[in-house]
């Protein structure tokens, strides 16, 4: 037996060795077969010498998970987690545990991706189907969309389907001065650059405002709930709508803003048991009339048939899709909240109708004995409230530093006034301690409850029922709750099963102890707007992460505020724009945009106020540097920007990359590069160095933290120094560009997942991953060349991290289209690599550095069989149109049916390699049937008839 030094055996313990798929045999294989002999060789053989980093990253050396946890645990103790009262759109909530432990921390729904392939997303859809009937109903509204980014946001998209849906030529938006300060932040930044006007207005003003719409806060944000008939009539008298920020365990208890006028209603699910986390990932919603649906931001499940007439679920109406309409899309909204709709609609489906309505009334009794201990004692206190108190009068000051000395936290609103919110966490005890504050006693709290009647306004109690489908009504024991939930995550497709290979989507392994700290009270507890010295230990870990993240992007300063990547765009642009008029300049307006381009680009330059002028794309896939000049020099009075996605949307290191940062600069403009595709650069290259002025990272991506089904995400802007004065401001902050989201630090509570990720691996591990990345996409370009042809390459015949894999010839000869493949591929237990993006007929495929050449191989097998049945058809021994590829996916009914009518064998269908008798995912639908879905749009759950078997004749 050789001898190990202790350095060789600590090796092996290394995260990086976990993180990263192939080891170092299987990676020395996998080099020979792409023809070099090192990692390094290949790197230097794939990226182009003038962008390459002289030194590796300045970062510490990589520590061991149970080094990592422990590092992180003594961040998290320097937070101070008080008793939180401060309300403001954020409330404490119960996560049943059942839903934390199947939902929150378990990869089945954490590392699912964007339902874009139906037929192995059922069960999210189903999920988020439950969310937009819950969000309908509660709000007396028609439909409801699958979730939004937060609160403050939803509020701005809820003014932008106003402004294009209404008749009113105004350009007023009027808000009350009742909504949440941190909602008018974010709305202040959305309508300045899209030139519209904002007016905060009190209660009483909104009815007379000649605007094409109003936002009202309903309970408002000191607690009272007005009867705002009179103004939805007098806006609609005038052609305006109505917009309406509202809390929906209120709504249980309060009538509707749908049965009083509101035509668009926003707000947060964030207490129906999602933890603050400091501020986010929260599931926002809009629900709107039904007259607006094509018109509504965001994701739309629907329900459609498969292609043996089942129900069956899937995303409808894409076409208002920013990756569809570019810069005419609604929104740049990519990523939406499902793992947090997903909480929210399970905590509805296990609570009920019945289970919600007790959690409001118990909250909205403890805040009316509070309020009348309060009132005994001589403390003015506000009318017309469910969980909220304003306190008028007091020295808040002084009750505010009693309450933190009591170990509780208030809303301070200013030197005399005061606001408490309960909610469902709140304990008599803790009623007890807040009248305290006040010098109020309450020996006896019961004979208070008998004495107090109720605060709730006797004109808007509701009367109508909600959440009446079985789904609410029968799942209310854990066993029950536990497997339904099981069965939902069965019917899907996720990381915990299989491959992803999502060309520009990154589906890389998330880490169980990059995971752990999410739910670490420290972490989960905390009020976005608790006293700073209560966050000692946030501060830590945003200042850290900001500071790692600038080493590894070669930028100056970076923003954690934008919770998405669309959001991170959009910051970068308005860094730009603001940049520009500082300097006397603000008339430049051009985007030049590639015809490649990611579709939020031309929709997030848009939303700046920006005209987008797309420019050509060469035979190659890399930006036309001609045209690209013609088109600098013809705007270079007015040119603002270049976005441009770098490795390209085509998935090559493109040469010019520097010279096109120079001319953009010669002309007066910015450089913003799409950080999509920052995992091909950590360790290798960096954007702020070759000259890109600002980036968007995508942290659900590059860093690790999970898709969840389609979000969350987390979108920092990564900027130079000229550009750092304009980033977003934080709450109660200075700076010339406002809020783009709603928390400060947007989702907060998921940023130690990239914090984990980069201590444990540190510079040699990144790097590694980034080379290893590489080597795993061309090994799959280099096995499928003799069957699939790769449409872009780079310098030496090689792709960066990700390639295109060109269908469109073979669906001329045979009539197999890429998403005849696609659905094939569910057959073999895959999920689809990017259909159709960034070039139609194709598929863009991207392995990342954590699959396993066993996995890699098992992809290419699949794909490999895929082109011999191909083939068969070529060959005329498989009909054109009664082929596994055409009636793909194939469910276990179909197979196992009496009856075997189709011209190829069931064994084919269901078992067209070996392996897959061992292990093998049976779809529980057939293909979904998109143009039925689009002209039949139903977006609630699905009546219970509609599965009952049809009569025997």
């Amino acid at each position: 037996m050789n001898r190990d030094s202790l350095r060789q055996l600590e090796n092996h313990d290394a995260f990086l060795e976990r993180h990263i798929g192939p080891n170092d045999a299987e990676i020395a294989h996998m080099l020979r077969v792409v023809g070099h002999d090192s990692l390094d060789a290949l790197t230097d053989a794939i990226v182009p010498a003038g962008i390459k980093s002289a030194a590796p990253l300045a970062l510490p050396a990589p520590v061991t998970e149970v080094e990592a946890l422990a590092k992180i645990r003594a961040v998290a103790s320097k937070n101070k987690v008080l008793r939180s009262f401060i309300g403001q759109g954020y409330y404490g909530t119960h996560t049943p545990n059942v839903i934390l432990r199947n939902i929150l921390e378990n990869p089945a729904w954490y590392t699912a991706y964007t339902p874009y392939q139906a037929e192995i997303s059922q069960g999210r859809m189903e999920a988020l189907i439950n969310f937009q009937t819950m969000c309908a109903d509660l709000t007396g509204m028609e439909i409801a969309n699958a979730s939004l980014l937060d609160e403050a946001t939803a509020a701005a998209e809820a003014m932008t389907l106003a402004k294009r849906s209404g008749k009113s030529k105004s350009n007023l938006f009027a808000v009350s001065a009742g909504v949440h300060p941190q909602t008018l932040e974010v709305l202040r930044t959305r309508a300045e650059p899209m030139g519209i006007e904002l007016a905060v207005l009190a209660d009483a003003e909104l009815a007379a405002a000649d605007a094409f719409g109003v936002l009202l806060q309903y309970p408002d944000t000191f607690g009272q709930a007005g009867d705002y008939r009179a103004v939805a009539e007098a806006v609609h008298a005038r052609s305006g709508l109505v917009c309406v920020a509202t809390d929906l365990l209120a709504l249980t208890l309060l009538t509707p803003p749908g049965e009083w006028g509101a035509d668009i209603v926003v707000g947060n699910t964030q207490r129906f048991g999602v933890p603050f986390g400091f501020g986010g990932p929260h599931a926002a919603f809009m629900a709107c009339r039904d007259a607006f649906k094509r018109s509504m931001p965001g994701r739309l499940i629907g329900v459609s048939i498969d292609a043996e007439g089942n129900p069956a679920y899937r995303l409808t109406l894409q076409t208002r899709e920013q990756h569809i309409r570019r810069e005419k899309a609604t929104s740049n909204i990519c990523t939406a909240q499902v793992l947090l709709a997903v909480m929210a609609s399970m905590y509805a489906v296990y609570h009920g109708p019945d289970g919600l309505r007790r959690i409001a009334a118990r909250t909205h009794r403890l805040a009316a004995i509070l309020a009348t201990a309060l009132r005994q004692a001589g403390v003015e206190v506000g009318k017309d409230y469910f969980d909220t108190l304003l306190v008028s009068g007091v020295d808040a000051d002084a009750v505010h530093a009693r309450a933190v000395a009591a170990g509780m936290n208030l809303r301070r609103i200013d030197g005399r006034r005061l606001g408490i919110s309960l909610d469902e966490t709140t304990t008599r005890e803790d009623v007890v301690a807040l009248a305290g504050l006040f010098g109020a006693r309450i020996d006896d709290i019961d004979a208070l409850d008998a004495a107090t009647a109720d605060a709730l306004p006797a004109g808007l109690v509701r009367r109508s029922q909600f959440m009446q489908h079985p789904v609410f009504n029968t799942h209310h024991s854990e066993h029950e709750l536990l497997r339904y939930m099981r069965s939902l995550a069965d019917k899907d497709l996720a990381m915990d099963r299989t491959m992803i290979p999502l060309g520009s989507c990154t589906m890389k392994l998330n880490a169980t102890a990059e995971m752990i700290p999410v739910t670490w009270p420290e972490f989960g507890n905390l009020h976005p707007l608790a006293p700073a010295d209560q966050a000692a230990g946030y501060r830590e870990l945003i200042e850290t992460l900001e500071a790692m993240l600038v080493e590894c992007t070669g930028y100056d300063a970076v923003s954690l505020q934008p919770n998405s990547g669309a959001q991170g765009e959009y910051a970068g642009l308005l860094a730009i724009r603001a940049y520009h008029r500082s300097r006397g300049e603000g008339h430049r307006d051009i985007c030049l945009i590639p015809d490649s381009a990611h579709g939020t680009n031309p929709a997030s330059a848009q939303m700046c106020g920006m005209t987008v002028v797309v420019t050509k794309t060469d035979a190659n896939g890399n930006v036309d540097v001609e045209d690209l000049r013609r088109a600098a020099e013809k705007y270079s009075d007015r040119l603002a920007a270049l976005m441009v996605t770098y490795p390209s949307t085509h998935g090559v290191f493109e040469e010019d990359i520097v010279e096109i940062c120079e001319i953009v600069h010669r002309h007066g403009g910015q450089v913003y590069t799409d950080g999509a595709n920052m995992n091909a650069l950590v360790g290798v290259a960096k954007p702020g160095k070759w000259g890109s002025d600002v980036s968007h990272l995508n942290l659900h991506k590059t860093f690790c933290i999970p898709h969840g089904g389609g979000g969350p995400g987390v979108g920092p802007c990564a900027v130079k120094s000229h550009l750092a004065p304009f980033l977003p401001r934080t709450f109660g902050g200075e700076g010339d560009v406002g809020m783009v989201s709603a928390a400060s630090f947007g989702s907060a509570s998921i940023l130690p997942i990239s914090w984990m990720y980069i201590v444990m691996m540190g510079a040699e591990g990144l790097r590694k991953a980034t080379q290893v990345a590489l080597l795993n996409a061309n090994y799959i370009a280099t096995r499928l060349a003799p069957h699939y042809k790769t449409l872009y390459t780079g310098r030496n015949g090689l792709v960066a991290h990700e390639c295109i894999l060109d269908l469109r010839p073979l669906k001329d000869a045979t009539g197999i289209s890429a998403e005849d493949v696609a659905k094939r591929l569910i057959d073999f237990g895959f999920h689809a690599p990017t259909l159709s993006f960034p070039v139609a007929g194709t598929l863009m495929v991207e392995p990342t550095e954590s699959e396993s050449l066993h996995e890699l191989d098992r992809f290419i097998d699949a794909m490999i069989q895929i082109r011999d049945e191909i083939r068969a058809i070529e060959e005329g021994k498989l009909d054109r149109e009664d082929n596994p590829l055409k009636h793909a996916p194939h469910t276990a009914n179909v197979v196992s049916a009496s009856e075997w009518t189709r011209a190829y064998p069931r064994e084919l269908a269901a078992f067209p390699l070996a392996s897959l008798r061992r292990q093998k995912y049976w779809p529980p639908v057939a293909r979904v049937d998109n143009v039925y879905g689009d002209k039949n749009v139903m977006c609630a759950c699905i009546p219970v008839d509609a599965y009952k078997e049809p009569a025997e004749a």
